[in-house]
């Protein structure tokens, strides 16, 4: 199974980024391709929802200092930068939860996602122009490995 999943709040500006790539995602797919959710709260709820899946693709917004909008690529086999360590609201950073899994030995075959650095984290605004604009980028990047297989 390939698992998508989008995590953020909805209801703090950039922070709602990778929520917004899984439902651009969902909807540019067939039903039963690919499966996409969206995680809002604790990051450790992650072990949970990828299990049974072989290919998992993360997306969350970061706050590391860097250019707003700016889009980070990782993947799980290699080491997480400091970006994906920040905490921000979440008792566990993403950083973190991949490494107790690896550790736990729960780590999906493949895992991999995407960072997009946010501009504003407040309470009640929407995404930014320049989060939207690494929305859609992330959007068609995924989409584009999601197609060939990658």
């Amino acid at each position: 199974m390939i698992l998508v999943i989008g995590i953020g709040n909805p209801d703090r500006g950039d922070d709602a980024a990778g929520l917004a790539v899984a439902r651009k995602v969902r909807d540019a797919t067939k039903p039963g391709e690919v499966t996409v959710r969206e995680l809002v709260g604790d990051q450790l709820a992650l072990l949970d929802e990828w299990t049974g899946a072989t290919e998992v693709f993360l997306i969350d917004a970061v706050c590391s200092g860097g250019t707003p909008g700016t889009v980070y690529r990782f993947d799980a086999a290699d080491a997480l930068t400091e970006r994906f360590r920040h905490r921000g609201t979440h008792t566990f950073s993403l950083a973190d939860v991949i490494e107790l899994a690896r550790a736990l030995g729960r780590l999906p075959r493949r895992l991999a996602g995407f960072g997009i650095e946010g501009a504003s984290f407040a309470i009640g605004d929407g995404l930014s122009p320049q989060a939207q604009a690494a929305v859609d980028e992330v959007t068609s990047v995924l989409l584009g490995d999601l197609k060939a297989g990658v």
